[in-house]
């Protein structure tokens, strides 16, 4: 699938997954700006890319980006918003210095960008794509990430919206939900036993959707392409072996009573009703 003619640019893509997206667009004929606090000038170096380095968040950054893109190649296509950091503590000690840097980077960093890219794009008059990136803490939540999990969910939150206010424009907006292997993940007990090892066993892979960042830069890819141009206000998970569409929140059940509901009839409705799961929840594993 060749992306020839297309600019792309990735934040966050320094390295670990940002970098893989942008090595896979660039292997596909993109040219790529590529952004990190760390990093930027080695990447863009090895894929023949343009850096332009700095933290995500203020608008100032997200037009200095799109600028770029415009004053190296010309135009924008792809604006992929991979930018995050992780500050993870339980609510009761969590900070509002830790708080306010995830959401700065992850959520504000992606509404910047995606709206100096939509102002190009819509500009332009001939389409593109804008590609964020959720977690599936974001989809479930999960233990020591208030920050992280809400800016997460935001972000898919953002790409349905953004779907609809984009579609005229023939601009699609669809959120990726990566799982790979990272410094973090190697933190994980579960996981102990597969530190050190070149490759996976099978059940890892798709069971628990873990294995490289190379392994998801192939959606990527897909979502930038014009084989994709009716995909959009989607989240899409990657990893390991498995790919997957997450559901948008929906009703799960409902009760109707005439002239509306007191507490305790409430009360009695709830007890029909069946709780929604809820945290990242894996597949036991045995790797001994």
């Amino acid at each position: 699938m060749r992306l020839d003619g297309k600019v792309a640019v990735v934040t966050g893509a320094g390295r670990g997954l940002g970098r893989a997206y942008a090595e896979a667009l660039a292997a596909a004929g993109a040219s790529v700006v590529v952004n990190d606090l760390e990093g930027a000038e080695a990447v863009a170096a090895a894929i023949g890319g343009v850096a332009a380095p700095g933290a995500v968040g203020s608008s100032a950054t997200a037009q200095a980006l799109v600028d770029t893109a415009v004053e190296a190649y010309g135009r924008l296509d792809v604006m992929v918003t991979n930018a995050g950091v992780l500050r993870d503590k339980v609510l009761w000690k969590m900070t509002d210095e830790d708080f306010d840097l995830v959401v700065e980077t992850h959520l504000r960093g992606t509404f910047t960008c995606a709206r100096a890219a939509a102002v190009r794009l819509r500009e332009q008059g001939e389409g593109g794509r804008i590609i964020v990136v959720g977690s599936p803490a974001g989809q479930y939540g999960n233990f020591g990430q208030t920050n992280y999990a809400a800016a997460k969910a935001g972000i898919v939150a953002f790409a349905r919206t953004w779907a609809l206010e984009l579609a005229r424009a023939q601009v699609t907006v669809n959120a990726v939900v990566p799982t790979a292997w990272t410094k973090m993940t190697e933190t994980i007990p579960i996981y102990a036993p597969l530190v050190g090892r070149d490759a996976f066993p099978p059940e890892v892979r798709r069971e628990h959707a873990l294995g490289s960042a190379e392994d998801c830069a192939p959606l990527v890819v897909y979502l930038a392409s014009d084989a994709a141009a009716g995909i959009t206000g989607q989240a899409l998970g990657i990893g390991g072996d498995r790919l997957s569409l997450y559901s948008h929140p929906a009703e799960a059940a409902f009760e109707l009573r005439d002239g509306g509901w007191t507490a305790e009839a409430i009360a009695a409705a709830v007890e029909d009703f069946e709780p929604q799961p809820y945290g990242v929840r894996l597949p036991e594993l045995d790797l001994s």
